[in-house]
């Protein structure tokens, strides 16, 4: 005969599990259905994102322009001062031959005076505090001390001088290295995000860029204070000449040509090339003439200077426009002032 047992019942703490499991699920799954799918930033959003960080760039690059101006500046004043205690300590090695002389003088015509013996055993600075000891030589004797005791000041003067330079000029290099790592790490990072579009959006941004250089292009033939009206002055427009020989040349930070320019770079060679030496940086290069803060008293061969900081500057090139070096992956070109992603601050006339 058959048995028929009641199936068993399953555990309360059984239940509990398997509910709360499929509760889970149902929830995530309703998650997942609801979720809107990752999104792909648009070619806009991407060059947004890669102007910010070609501007944060070109404000370290400033800086570390600033940094490597520093240091050539400081090797020179260093390699002068050594070259000065070098020919000093010839100078002082002179006057105590000098001083050597009288002493053999002195032994040959009976004996060395005791304080000029101890002299030359001694410090002079220590030897010359002492009225008695001054009392016992000759009045040529205490002339040589004395200028052996100031060439001996000197030099330990501008050994401390170029001891303090040597700190300032390692303290220098860590930071130029610093600015110079922060640089690539931006360029770095935009080439990543240009890295996430396709061959069409990069075509298309590029583009983008043709159109609004040939537009400047334009703007700048076509004005009344472009190249054929009147420069700034005779150097102006000699150093605006020598730019717009340069259209075309890449964008290098820290470059100051012939064959590649970053902002600052390319106008403080176009300067030089019209016989005017300005500063190396922008910010420096703010103080190189007259400022002049309406744009519409602006002319050819004016410097020009945007952002807040003053981290970019170009040249003038007429009817709004610009010559400059703009930034990473760009070249030298013309470009409107309401473009350049900063507010223009004012001119400067050199």
């Amino acid at each position: 005969m058959a048995s028929h047992r009641r199936p068993k019942q399953p555990s309360r703490t059984r239940v509990t599990v398997l509910t709360t499991a499929a509760a889970a699920a149902v929830a995530l799954s309703s998650q997942a259905a609801n979720a809107a799918p990752s999104e792909k930033p648009s070619k806009d959003e991407v060059k947004a994102k890669v102007d910010k960080l070609y501007t944060e760039a070109e404000q370290a690059t400033e800086k570390y322009n600033g940094a490597k101006e520093k240091q050539e500046k400081l090797q020179k004043e260093i390699s002068t001062i050594q070259d000065n205690v070098a020919r000093g300590q010839e100078e002082l090695n002179e006057l105590r031959d000098g001083l050597g002389s009288m002493a053999s003088a002195q032994y040959r015509s009976g004996g060395i005076d005791p304080s000029l013996q101890l002299f030359l055993s001694a410090d002079p600075d220590s030897y010359l505090d002492k009225a008695s000891t001054l009392d016992q030589l000759s009045g040529q004797q205490v002339e040589a001390l004395k200028k052996i005791q100031e060439k001996q000041r000197d030099l330990a003067q501008q050994r401390s001088e170029a001891s303090e330079k040597l700190k300032d000029l390692a303290s220098t290099r860590t930071e130029l290295g610093k600015k110079k790592k922060e640089v690539q790490g931006k360029l770095s990072s935009a080439q990543k995000l240009l890295n996430t579009l396709t061959a069409q959006e990069k075509a298309a941004l590029a583009e983008e860029e043709q159109r609004a250089t040939r537009t400047s292009e334009r703007e700048v033939l076509s004005s009344t204070d472009g190249p054929s009206g009147k420069p700034a002055s005779g150097r102006a427009a000699a150093a605006f000449a020598a730019a717009q020989s340069k259209i075309g040349t890449p964008y290098v930070y820290g470059a100051t040509g012939p064959s590649s320019f970053d902002c600052s770079g390319l106008t403080s060679w176009a300067y030089a090339q019209a016989g005017v030496g300005i500063p190396r940086t922008s910010e420096a290069q703010t103080g190189a003439g007259t400022r002049i803060y309406s744009q519409s008293q602006l002319q050819v061969g004016d410097l020009v200077f945007f952002f807040n900081d003053l981290h970019h500057v170009g040249l003038y090139a007429g009817n709004g426009q610009v010559l400059h070096a703009p930034r990473t992956g760009t070249v030298v070109r013309y470009e409107s002032m309401g473009t350049i992603g900063g507010p223009f601050m004012f001119g400067v006339r050199v």
